[in-house]
């Protein structure tokens, strides 16, 4: 990791078409911009680990529904009975 020290204004510059500009600096957060190409997808962590959670909850949860309504309609299949010899 590439640990830099920077000033309101400043840039730092990725690859040929990517600028992160300081903003402001503000107690313990700092504001930044960032220029980067249309197809680049900037997330923040935090967004994008509640979105994964809020998902796979939801899918849980869907998984777990379909079951109840299966049974409800009577649509699981009956366990085997072990064949009479």
């Amino acid at each position: 990791m590439l640990v830099l020290t920077r000033k309101a204004g400043e840039r730092i510059l990725i690859g040929d078409d990517i600028v992160i500009t300081i903003l402001d600096s503000r107690g313990d957060g700092i504001r930044i911009g960032i220029d980067a190409p249309k197809g680049v997808k900037i997330q923040r962590e935090e967004v994008l680990r509640a979105v994964t959670e809020a998902n796979l909850e939801a899918a849980q949860a869907d998984e777990a529904g379909e079951e109840r309504i299966k049974a409800a309609l009577g649509l699981l299949s009956a366990p085997e009975l072990p064949a009479e010899a």
